[in-house]
């Protein structure tokens, strides 16, 4: 059962979704799922905040695009209507990738915004 409804907003390094009929914890507990499943590390910050972090900042920093890193923030607000907003910002630019590093976050927000729309 998909829980999502609609996205409110996709601009650059922002993704916005409404959500019906789940709780923050519950909503918490499946993207920890999903995400550690694609490879990610998930920490979570309590109250709806989570951090999603792929790869090594050193390795990129090092070896450019050639080593993988990708975070992002996650924030959850409850709305009206039993509703849940779920928000995702884009924490790193790519800029240590240069303009392919750059391209590779534009890629990974186009594919996360995809697996949210999938909850």
């Amino acid at each position: 059962m998909t829980f999502f409804v609609k996205n409110l907003q996709t601009v650059d390094g922002l993704i916005s979704n409404l959500y019906r009929d789940i709780s923050m914890e519950e909503m918490t507990k499946k993207i920890t799922e999903l995400f550690e499943l694609q490879g990610y590390k998930v920490i979570d910050q309590q109250f709806g905040n989570l951090i999603l972090e792929k790869g090594s900042r050193i390795k990129r920093l090092l070896l450019g695009a050639f080593a993988t890193y990708y975070k992002f923030s996650v924030t959850m607000m409850p709305g009206e209507e039993n509703g849940l907003t779920v928000n995702v910002f884009q924490q790193s630019s790519g800029m240590s990738g240069g303009l392919i590093g750059m391209n590779q976050i534009k890629t990974e927000l186009a594919r996360l915004n995809f697996l949210f729309a999938n909850i």
